[in-house]
């Protein structure tokens, strides 16, 4: 199929470029990168010279003129409300991997993104992308919003817990770290070697964008404190829950039946680390009850890069197209 990537030229894009070589269906006809025009993709990415030598970044005005099954966007937020509305207009299946078209509530996007959605019309047809929670929603879907790495790691960890119904009222609290990638290819301050390096850090305190797309799909409300740490990607999720009759072994039992037909979910005993999933579209995930305090202890880990951005938005186009969920994705990360 005929596929172009809009914003290839950042890491997220850049995933998508390196996943699509390895994907049977997937024929890459345009990527755009607008600071990165008429650049070629081997010199701008160097890991990707053996797949595209000759491919170049076009300017966004010029997909129009190309002909398209998909496109795949990997815009900054705000960026995509720009370009969904006419590549839908086409009959271009768009699976949209910025935060635009996450929230269903259009209210909520001033509150969280401090601004006006300007295609508010499209929330209501967008699947969200979270495979593992919405894989029928997904079947014959248009319009795909990918889900945000951080949500992505915390719904697959508590997800099971809210579903079944043993949780104690009260908030959810999501503590996180995550490499560098996330925060993008542009540099800032914190991003610089001299500070990164042997450090760590919280940010995003109280008011994380990503806090309103965990309280949608968990339905409850979540305090979230994400922190970054010296490596280039990963994500490793520690959430806790307040529980009274669940024991560490019924926790697991519970992960071990949801997820028994889940692909790219692997429940594991022992605590998951943040290079377990690295380079690989899976989800490690476990749990603990410490009866003392009644509380539940849910772990996740994922490459944020690919089970939290390009994987997960190839794995939930497959879904879309009625193939198997695994086509070219990998199983299997990367030791050590």
């Amino acid at each position: 199929m005929k596929v172009g990537v809009v914003g290839a030229s950042g890491y997220v894009g850049s995933e998508i470029l390196r996943l699509a070589g390895g994907h049977p269906d997937m024929e890459i006809v345009a990527a755009t990168g607008e600071s990165n025009a008429g650049v070629s993709v081997a010199s701008h990415v160097p890991a990707l010279a053996a797949l595209y030598p000759t491919t170049r970044y076009l300017a966004g005005t010029e997909l129009d003129r190309v002909d398209l099954d998909v496109a795949f966007v990997a815009l900054p937020h705000g960026k995509s409300q720009d370009v969904v509305p006419g590549l839908l207009a086409r009959g271009v299946t768009v699976v949209d991997l910025g935060a635009d078209f996450r929230l269903r509530d259009a209210s909520d996007y001033p509150t969280w993104y401090h601004e006006e959605h300007r295609a508010a019309d499209l929330l209501a047809s967008a699947v969200y992308g979270l495979v593992e929670r919405h894989r029928d929603e997904l079947r014959g879907a248009s319009l795909i919003a990918v889900p945000g790495c951080f949500p992505t790691a915390t719904a697959l960890a508590l997800g099971p817990f809210v579903d079944a119904g043993v949780l104690e009222e009260g908030t959810l609290l999501v503590s996180a770290l995550t490499g560098a990638s996330g925060a993008g290819r542009a540099t800032s301050d914190r991003l610089h070697y001299s500070r990164l390096a042997a450090n760590a850090e919280a940010y995003g305190l109280v008011s994380h964008r990503h806090t309103a797309e965990m309280q949608q799909e968990l339905r409850r409300d979540v305090l979230f404190t994400p922190h970054l740490v010296p490596v280039s990607r990963g994500m490793l999720v520690t959430a806790f829950a307040s529980v009274s009759t669940l024991s560490s072994d019924d926790a697991l039992d519970l992960l071990r039946a949801t997820y028994r037909d889940d692909p790219f979910v692997v429940v594991v005993d022992e605590p998951p680390t943040l290079k377990d999933p690295l380079g690989s579209n899976l989800c490690f995930v476990s749990a603990r009850v410490d009866p003392r305090t009644g509380t539940l202890i849910a772990m996740s880990s994922i490459d944020n890069l690919v089970k939290g951005a390009a994987g997960q938005a190839i794995q939930a186009w497959n879904v879309s197209r009625g193939v198997d969920e695994t086509r070219g994705l990998a199983r299997a990360g990367v030791t050590p």
